[in-house]
């Protein structure tokens, strides 16, 4: 069986027919089977005005990731991306990620979490399935 693909392209959704999903078999669709997916930032991507003087930026994930200095914080421009000030780490809840950072005032940042090339994947779940690529994108007040 085939599974069928919603493609926006422009305005027009055009819909295809792909290849079963990675290593599937049964084409089985699940939380375990399928990549792990980021649920929340902080600062929620889209936000405005977010206080310069926040210290941290988290991403968490939808499932249990691999800890162990595993992890890509990709740089979409140099100048949008913010500075990092201490270690990136995982909490015990192994799966939000924690960069220490330090902001600038009305500032646009822009950070990929995982790369949509594939050159810089090592968010991964702990059966080794790469996240599936965020940009996350905000900006500062005053």
């Amino acid at each position: 069986m085939r599974n069928f693909r919603n493609v926006f392209i422009g305005s027009v959704l055009a819909v295809g027919i792909s290849a079963p999903i990675g290593a599937l078999g049964d084409n089985e669709v699940s939380l375990e089977s399928l990549p792990p997916v980021v649920v929340k930032t902080i600062p929620q991507s889209g936000a405005q005005n977010v206080d310069p003087s926040v210290g941290e930026i988290r991403v968490t994930f939808s499932k249990d990731m691999m800890t162990d200095r595993m992890w890509s914080w990709v740089i979409y421009t140099p100048e949008a991306f913010p500075k990092i000030v201490g270690e990136v780490k995982y909490l015990a809840d192994k799966r939000t990620n924690v960069a220490q950072v330090k902001l600038r005032p009305n500032s646009t940042y822009a950070i990929w979490f995982n790369s949509p090339n594939y050159r810089h994947n090592a968010f991964r779940d702990t059966s080794n399935n790469p996240a599936v690529p965020y940009l996350l994108v905000f900006r500062t007040g005053d």
